[in-house]
């Protein structure tokens, strides 16, 4: 099996062969590596939002505690822990508050990690942060950093540098490009045992997208180390999570925990993915967010709607008025506080007059949490309308 984190968008992938595990070996938890994978936490989003400024915090703050529930034995972060490569004082108190309460515990670590560490984790420590006799960490946390957390300045650091050295998180796929041209790199795995499983996990942090296709296509230029036989173990015997091109193989990308774009695709349900790993079989199983503030879409096609008038302004906002209000009061409730909503309804209004979307918006103050913005217009292109539904794929 395969893991890769895709250089277009931060985030893991696993790409694997389809294997299943019978029920007899799932009992078998000494020798089972449980890893919770989360991507693109996006921390800091929309920071000096007076309604939404909380809401990255409380959907990490909730996958934390799925960790701990599910009793993992690590905790996987996919890139783009912070939302900005220079988060803000708040935003790092608050992201050190959530992994102390969850990850310093007196839970005993079930799994070793028997590479070189000083290669996996090329800080002052060179050491996994559970093998610091200083800390008693029970959920050891592993990070890359994606395109909006990555290093910058002259000493090439990232926020995630911060969380290292406070020994919350081990952050590790952290490439500098030797050499002149495109450059080259070199990926070292962190080899990690529990019991008769193995397990080499490759990291690659995000690399601009053109230099890293440029680099998959130069011979040499991306190179991956092996495992070296241990005793008990071939090379053979280790299930692999990396990050590679290809095709054939099966892909899972567990998607952000917050929506950072009203679309289509941001209004689907959130979840984690919790991967389970017993000699080279696996299981993944999705595991719903609830914290998560709900989110409706909708697209409205003006011109296939009856009852509008395309000469009569007031028809078309009582049109949308009917459409936004129906969902402005479906309020969440998680825990003892409700959220509000976000809305967002994509008006194709060709042949139509359109309305202002801040005046429209002002009446849903206090109903959704995003009343400046809950319009947005758009026409069908000539060449669309020419096309019908056709869509075209290609991979």
């Amino acid at each position: 099996m395969t893991l890769r984190e895709d250089y277009s968008a931060s985030g893991f992938q696993f790409r694997a062969k389809s294997i299943t595990m019978n029920d007899s070996r799932r009992q078998d938890v000494s020798n089972t590596l449980r890893i919770l994978v989360a991507t693109d936490c996006h921390l800091d989003y929309m920071e000096k939002d007076e309604i939404r400024r909380h809401d990255s915090f409380q959907a990490f703050d909730e996958i934390c505690s799925i960790a701990e529930e599910k009793q993992v034995d690590i905790l996987l972060l996919g890139g783009d822990l912070f939302h900005k490569n220079k988060p803000s004082r708040s935003t790092l108190v608050k992201a050190i508050e959530i992994l102390r309460r969850h990850c310093l515990n007196d839970q005993p670590v079930q799994f070793q990690v028997v590479s070189d560490q000083t290669v996996n984790f090329p800080n002052t420590f060179g050491h996994v942060n559970y093998e610091d006799p200083h800390f008693n960490v029970g959920l050891p946390v592993f990070s890359i950093h994606g395109n909006h957390d990555d290093p910058a300045g002259v000493d090439n650091l990232s926020a995630i540098d911060i969380l290292s050295v406070c020994n919350i998180v081990n952050y590790f796929g952290k490439m500098v490009p030797a050499g002149s041209g495109v450059g080259q790199i070199t990926l070292y795995p962190i080899l990690i045992r529990k019991g008769s499983t193995a397990v080499a996990l490759y990291g690659l942090g995000n690399i601009r997208d053109e230099r890293l296709n440029r680099m998959f296509q130069t011979p040499q230029a991306v190179q991956w180390t092996r495992p070296e036989p241990q005793e008990g173990c071939e090379v053979s015997d280790w299930f692999t999570i990396l990050e590679v091109p290809g095709m054939g193989f099966h892909i899972t990308q567990p998607g952000s925990s917050v929506a950072t774009s009203l679309i289509d695709g941001e209004s689907k349900p959130k979840h984690v993915l919790l991967l389970e790993i017993k000699g080279n079989q696996y299981r993944p199983t999705k595991i719903p967010l609830t914290a998560v503030r709900p989110f409706a879409y909708i697209e409205v096609v003006l011109k296939d709607e009856p009852d509008i008038d395309p000469n009569d302004q007031n028809s078309i906002l009582e049109h949308l008025d009917k459409v936004a209000s129906q969902w402005s009061n479906r309020k969440a409730v998680n825990g003892s506080e409700p959220k509000l909503p976000l809305v967002r309804v994509k008006v194709d209004y060709s042949g139509f007059m359109t309305i202002n979307p801040q005046r429209f918006g002002q009446k849903y103050v206090g109903k959704v949490a995003n009343p400046q913005d809950i319009l947005i217009f758009s026409k069908t292109s000539k060449r669309s309308q020419k096309e019908g539904n056709l869509i075209i794929q290609t991979s």
